[in-house]
Formats: C-alpha cells, sequence, structure tokens
C-alpha cells in the first residue's frame, strides 16, 4: 500500500468520523422523537423502542402553538432577506461599477460593520427603539414591533452581502455596462437588467445563508420583542419546557419540526447554493 493510498484512506475516515460526529445529535433526535414518553421512561433512553408514533409531533404542534409563531418568522425572515439583498446589491453595484474616492472606504464601513459584536450596542439601541416612532405598535415606538426586527437583520446582514455581491460584481466585465450606456440604459436598468440577472448565484447563496441566519435568531427577539406572541419560532420550544419536569421527547419532535424549514430551503435552493461558494475555484 502506497503512502498516497494510505492517506487517501486516512481523510475518508476522517471525514467519515467527522459526518457521524454531525449527524450523531440529529439522528438522536429523530430516533428520540418517535418514541412515546411511556416507553422511554419506562425503558431508558438508551434501549430498542417496542413502538414509533407520530403524537409527540401532534402534540408539540398544538402545545407549543408553533403556527403563530411560525407566522412571526415568516413576517420577519422573508422581508429581511429581500431587503437585504436589494439594499446589498445597489450598494455593491455603486462600489463595484463605479470610480469614487469614498466607494472604498464605504465597501470597507459596511464590511467593518460585521466586525462589530451585538453584544455591544445593545443598550444604545435598546434606547434608540424605545425613542424612534414606529408602525403597528401600540406605543407608537418602534420597539416590540416585527418591523423592528426586519431592520435590525437588515442592519446588520447588509456588510456580509455587500462584501460578496461587490466582489462578484467586480468580476462582470465593464464592456457590458458600457455598451449599455452607449445604447441609452440609465443606471437603473443596467442595474436591474444586466448586473442582477447575472448575479443569481450569488444571490441564492446568500438568500440560502440569510433565510437561516435570520430563521435561527432568537437574540434580537429576547432584546427587542416583550410581547410573547410577536415572539418568532425559536421561541415556541420554551412552551414545551414544563414546570416540574421536561418531556425530551415531546421538545425532540418540537425541534425537528423548527429546524424542518431550513432544511427544505437549503435543498430547494442547494444547486445556486454550492454553485454560489465555488465561484472563482475555477480558472477563466
Amino acid at each position: 500500500m502506497t503512502v498516497r493510498l494510505r492517506g487517501r484512506i486516512g481523510l475518508h475516515v476522517l471525514l467519515m468520523a467527522a459526518a457521524l460526529a454531525w449527524l450523531a445529535p440529529l439522528l438522536w433526535a429523530v430516533f428520540t422523537a418517535f418514541r412515546p414518553y411511556d416507553d422511554t421512561q419506562k425503558h431508558g433512553y438508551l434501549s430498542w423502542p417496542k413502538s414509533l408514533t407520530f403524537s409527540n409531533f401532534t402534540s408539540a404542534w398544538s402545545q407549543a402553538q408553533f403556527p403563530g409563531y411560525f407566522r412571526n418568522t415568516v413576517l420577519v425572515a422573508v422581508p429581511g432577506v429581500l431587503i437585504t439583498l436589494l439594499f446589498a446589491a445597489a450598494v455593491a453595484f455603486v462600489v463595484s461599477r463605479f470610480s469614487f474616492w469614498w466607494n472604498i472606504p464605504l465597501l470597507l464601513l459596511f464590511t467593518a460593520g460585521n466586525l462589530l459584536p451585538q453584544q455591544v450596542i445593545i443598550t444604545p439601541l435598546y434606547r434608540l427603539y424605545l425613542d424612534v416612532p414606529g408602525l403597528g405598535s401600540g406605543s407608537g415606538k418602534m420597539y416590540d414591533t416585527l418591523l423592528g426586527l426586519v431592520l435590525i437583520h437588515v442592519a446588520f446582514q447588509s456588510g456580509f452581502s455587500t462584501f460578496v455581491l461587490a466582489n462578484y460584481m467586480k468580476t462582470i466585465p465593464h464592456e457590458l455596462t458600457e455598451a449599455a450606456l452607449v445604447d441609452g440604459a440609465g443606471v437603473a436598468r443596467q442595474f436591474f437588467q444586466i448586473i442582477l440577472p447575472l448575479c443569481r448565484p450569488p444571490l441564492a447563496a446568500l438568500a440560502t445563508l440569510l433565510s437561516i441566519w435570520i430563521y435561527n435568531d432568537f437574540f434580537w427577539a429576547i432584546v427587542l420583542i416583550s410581547t410573547g406572541s410577536k415572539m418568532p419560532i425559536t421561541s415556541a420550544l420554551n412552551n414545551l419546557v414544563g414546570n416540574y419536569f421536561t418531556n425530551d421527547n415531546l421538545l425532540a419532535a418540537g425541534a425537528l419540526m423548527t429546524a424542518l424549514p431550513t432544511l427544505i430551503i437549503y435543498f430547494l435552493l442547494q444547486r445556486q447554493f454550492i454553485s454560489g461558494l465555488t465561484l472563482g475555484s475555477g480558472k477563466g
């Protein structure tokens, strides 16, 4: 056996071990979610189940009030992703296609925003949300509104999205926009009809990442939302925690239902996501 062959075998063994370690919690959650609680209580979690059931999923769906929380998350995630991509693409278009003395500092400013820890600005941002007028709040403030959550996600996700899109737009030949300019196309037409259609791979990759990040976020909801009925889906699992004991089978079923939308998004955009991640990996 050659040294190279031994190295490849060792690499594959390492990758398989890493895959199993990553999948183990998910497989354990699936195993636990389909077991009745009585069976687990009697035989223990490490025993082979005597029966399987979907009752944990139906109970978790009603007890955790998933429909309302899913609605809140959709109302935050969908506008958040769309506004972030549109805003980041517009800024990336400016800094990558036009030569101004401030375009590079502007890109650095947006990128630096991602380096700022969110916890650092909790207090001033909280005070700002209490003072800024908002829509959909009984108090007339931005605090405790879904719009406030959308805006904070747009603010914190725009930096990374701008950086990715600007670097991709720099690879698009300037001759395309120059020819469009000669034909009488304005800036808006160049952006929407020429540049954006060519940016579908990075936009799809970013849409996947942003959807997962915003969907899984719970930090800003704790800080900026006080009404329980306005909380996102990540808070629904708290309704499955009892005062005296926790049904881990019920909690596992709720966790799987919570994670299911992100898996669906990934599988739907998997092709574009991988294509976006591998941009620039080949020659020419």
